[in-house]
């Protein structure tokens, strides 16, 4: 128990998104993760009016869960204002006030994300004048695997790249004499054994289920959630399109190993706090749970690149400063600072050798809900 309670200590005290506006922050390496929020971007504008259109509410509590920072981080909220906007002006309705609230682990960088509200408040009242009623945004720091918010103020939630990360690594990934049983790799491999299979996918559904059990406590009925986050197409979690970037951060690390660089041990005990599940697997957890519905559901292929245009970085470099940009913070606390940039240089190779000759796309999954 000390164990597993130390693992998600350190995930909900050490995990965030690297900081700052620099070369590896996630302010400026965040592209990927823009493409996903596109993808989802008309079921938000459904869930807007279908909110307003069934009850009209005269203050409008809305979450975005795991915002992160950067330009990504108003990028939803905006969008929401927009709808309500729009919603109010077609109906001739006065705008309810907005009381929106950002939620991030402790380590986030709000700061960054304060001092955008600025510029934010300023473009609001410059599109739409007088039409721009009262909105109010505050910052929420703390795990959403945990309650954050009165009962039945919220009545719109949404989350992206985001509930694909757990809160710790699984237990039960040792022996009884505390040998790895994953060795030599930090996620779901082809090569794991069932066990480990089988303690990711609980670890899923039991964190999965405690973030829908505290948004049913937290959100109005009729209230919509719309959550977007990395997952697979089939029901073996060890498919690439789901675990083949981990594959080949484990085959950077092992190739430090190798040569001296790193301790084989400290790979073999390193577990990350990740899953990315199947529908089946998240259908099951919400009608198990009983609190909400799922209204509609779907699959997108995002490139591991996110389909951008290069400039003057290869394909590798980019998504390996994406990953870098993610992790850093994780993987920093567990191998050191001074391996990071030979690291991902050497991740960067790996992913550069993958995408001449394969496949490279991931699975982003993305749920509608209605709270019944």
């Amino acid at each position: 128990m000390q164990t597993a309670t130390r693992k998600k200590m350190e995930t909900l005290e050490l995990f965030h998104m690297n900081k700052g506006a620099g070369e590896t922050s996630y302010a400026m390496n965040s592209s990927v993760q823009n493409t996903i929020i596109s993808c989802a971007e008309a079921w938000r504008k459904k869930a807007i009016v279908q909110i307003l259109c069934t009850s009209w509410p005269e203050k409008m509590g809305i979450a975005d869960m795991g915002c992160s920072s950067g330009p990504n981080a108003l990028r939803v909220i905006s969008e929401i204002v927009d709808g309500v906007y729009a919603t109010t002006r077609l109906l001739e309705r006065p705008p309810p006030e907005l009381v929106v609230y950002l939620n991030d682990l402790f380590a986030n960088d709000f700061n960054n994300i304060f001092a955008s509200l600025p510029s934010f408040y300023r473009k609001q009242r410059q599109e739409k004048g007088s039409g721009f009623g009262s909105c109010f945004v505050t910052a929420v720091p703390g795990t959403f695997y945990g309650r954050l918010f009165p009962a039945k103020t919220l009545h719109f939630v949404h989350s992206s790249s985001s509930l694909h990360w757990l809160s710790q690594a699984p237990v039960g990934l040792e022996d009884g004499s505390g040998r790895a049983l994953n060795k030599g790799k930090i996620y779901i491999s082809k090569s794991s054994p069932q066990c480990v299979l089988d303690a990711y996918s609980q670890q899923f559904k039991n964190d999965f289920s405690s973030f829908i059990a505290c948004r049913s406590h937290e959100m109005v009925t009729g209230g919509r959630m719309v959550l977007s986050f990395m997952g697979r197409t089939t029901i073996d979690p060890t498919s690439d399109h789901s675990c083949y970037q981990w594959e080949l951060l484990a085959r950077s690390l092992m190739s430090m190993v190798s040569q001296g660089l790193l301790e084989e041990k400290k790979v073999d005990c390193f577990d990350a706090p990740y899953y990315a599940p199947c529908m089946e697997e998240v259908k099951k957890v919400i009608e198990k749970e009983g609190s909400f519905m799922v209204e509609e559901h779907d699959a997108y292929e995002i490139e591991w690149d996110g389909g951008m245009e290069l400039q003057s970085d290869s394909r590798g470099e980019k998504v390996s400063r994406t990953a870098r940009a993610v992790l850093e913070s994780m993987f920093e606390s567990h191998f050191g600072p001074h391996i990071m940039d030979e690291l991902f240089r050497r991740f960067a190779q790996h992913v550069e050798e993958h995408l001449s000759n394969n496949d490279t796309k991931s699975i982003n999954l993305v749920v509608s809900l209605v709270k019944l």
